[in-house]
């Protein structure tokens, strides 16, 4: 039996307003998206939104163990171009889930954010999800110029591999570069406010686009890390966003990729010495399904999975090319940037500034 509106602890007026539009039941509303909710009750689409968000927080429908295990074998990866990382992830980053990526500024999380945003849209012939792709950029660092160079790389990919395959030509007409980045709708957040309110009205994009498949959010930690003297506001402050994401998530069927940045702690090891570990804190980490910090080891790049359900903890190497991320077996096959992943890089920003974050 469905429930009820009346039922809800909604305020009389919105209460008044949905009986006499016609909402009754639970049903009714379900399927209405906030625009068209405000516009039905002549409220504004905040008050929409919390009426949604209340009633469909209440819309609680149960599953096996064993059909949650097919749901998840039928579920695709959005694959890396790095074949080690996408080992250790189990095929790829997994939809349904949300994927966190930590590591200091120059170690390529926006790298992998873009090349993630292009993969994300490989033509399911070629075994892709072909979908499309939501960038939240909060620090200014999303550019377009590597889009554009990672894009060509993975259709000139795909185009090699088609063996004058008649069909899968025909299918490549459709995916080109233009294509490629007329699929990712770039949000540029300048704090956290706008940010809360980004994602807060993604489910209404994402019902208008239903191929999205992915979700990037570079960085979850910009603007949460400063200027914060209410530490508790900005705990739930990131729990609210952190239950957002994990719904689109698990709603859509898509993957939400995080970036992270690094901070230290004190004085909190075995030894009493300090460390390097994800910011925001021990709460945090709960937020994601699997966390992977990237660092730097003798001026090679490395990806360790540091938190998995299903995997072991793993560390493989990466690199950054002209075409994205790859393995190093590829450096061959990718040309590295000469301003790539040298050993004075960390003393030279500026020779990293075209590849790097």
């Amino acid at each position: 039996m469905q429930r009820n509106l009346a039922t809800f602890h909604l305020p009389p007026e919105h209460r008044r307003k949905l009986q006499e539009a016609g909402f009754q039941t639970v049903s009714d509303i379900i399927e209405v998206s906030p625009i068209e909710l405000s516009k039905e009750l002549e409220i504004s689409k905040e008050d929409a939104l919390e009426i949604l968000q209340l009633v469909k927080g209440t819309n609680i429908t149960s599953s096996t163990a064993l059909e949650k295990l097919k749901e998840e074998k039928e579920l695709p990866f959005i694959i890396t171009f790095c074949e080690e990382l996408d080992t250790i992830l189990g095929g790829g980053v997994p939809l349904a889930k949300i994927t966190e990526f930590c590591g200091a500024p120059g170690i390529g999380k926006t790298q992998i954010g873009i090349q993630l945003a292009v993969d994300v849209q490989i033509p399911s012939v070629f075994g892709g999800v072909e979908g499309e792709a939501i960038y939240i950029d909060t620090e200014g660092s999303f550019m377009v110029h590597r889009a554009v160079d990672i894009a060509q790389a993975t259709v000139s990919h795909c185009i090699s591999s088609i063996e004058n395959n008649p069909k899968l030509k025909e299918v490549l007409n459709d995916f080109t570069v233009n294509s490629i980045l007329s699929k990712i709708y770039v949000y540029r957040c300048n704090d956290y406010i706008e940010l809360i309110a980004t994602v807060n009205l993604l489910p209404q994009f994402l019902t208008e686009h239903p191929r999205v498949k992915l979700i990037v959010l570079d960085s979850i930690a910009f603007h949460f890390r400063n200027n914060f003297d209410d530490m508790a506001l900005r705990t739930r402050l990131l729990n609210g966003l952190a239950q957002n994401l994990i719904r689109m998530a698990s709603q859509h069927k898509l993957a939400v990729v995080l970036t992270n940045q690094m901070t230290t702690k004190i004085k909190s090891d075995d030894r009493g010495q300090s460390h390097v570990v994800p910011a925001l804190g021990e709460s945090w980490g709960h937020a994601s399904t699997l966390r992977i910090v990237l660092f730097w080891q003798h001026n090679q790049r490395y990806a360790r999975l540091y938190k998995s359900p299903s995997r072991k903890e793993a560390t493989v190497p990466y690199t950054i090319t002209m075409g994205g991320i790859r393995s190093i077996g590829q450096q061959n096959i990718d040309k590295e940037h000469k301003d790539g992943d040298h050993g004075d890089d960390e003393c030279n920003p500026r020779k990293r500034m075209r590849l790097d974050e």
